[in-house]
């Protein structure tokens, strides 16, 4: 995630405020709150996009054998993104061990899987609650010191099944976020003689 300039120096405000608490002005209030509200579309964005990335993962897998250079490609870009690798991801990677790309990934997913596996089944035992989606950013205490100033508030974000407010940004189609990917072009072939 990248911060702006001017985000920057909200941030930095607000940091200098949560150490030495004093009063806001409601200039800071507000610039913080729009920090908050960019902070949480670039989390929410990153949310679509992963799901874009796995949902067009699973479509490459269940295209294989055909699809098997894209399908490990998309698979090298999901695991540095953190993704987990499914029992289906390692029964594909199987099937295309024949590879050294394959053969590569299939260990470095059988490490991974190992791993989550046991760090859920020590999550069980110890009795750990799963941590659930983080919560709405919201301006530092202390910003309004009026409990009447609530109308000045934004308002929340529209439910999905309702239209977007008027000047809301849509979000971005899969589509227009990742380009199809083109295939190289054959080498030019010499032409045959006739005779």
């Amino acid at each position: 995630m990248a911060f702006s300039a001017d985000e920057l120096r909200v941030l930095r405000r607000a940091l200098a405020i949560a150490l030495h608490p004093m009063s806001l002005s409601d200039e800071d209030v507000q610039d913080c709150l729009r920090l908050a509200g960019s902070v949480d579309e670039a989390v929410a964005e990153a949310g679509r996009l992963r799901a874009f990335l796995l949902a067009d993962l699973a479509r490459y897998r269940h295209a294989l054998p055909g699809s098997a250079v894209g399908y490990l490609e998309l698979l090298q870009d999901a695991l540095a993104a953190g993704y987990d690798p499914r029992p289906d991801d390692l029964a594909a990677l199987r099937a295309l061990r024949g590879g050294p790309l394959a053969a590569s990934l299939l260990e470095r997913c059988q490490v991974l899987a190992e791993r989550s596996v046991r760090a859920r089944l020590a999550g069980r035992t110890a009795g750990a609650a799963a941590p659930g989606p983080r919560g709405r950013l919201l301006a530092l205490p202390g910003g309004r010191a009026a409990a009447g100033q609530e109308a000045d508030r934004p308002a929340t974000p529209a439910a999905p099944g309702r239209p977007p407010k008027p000047g809301a940004r849509p979000a971005p189609k899969p589509s227009e976020v990742f380009p199809p990917r083109r295939r190289p072009a054959p080498p030019p072939s010499e032409e045959r003689a006739a005779g």
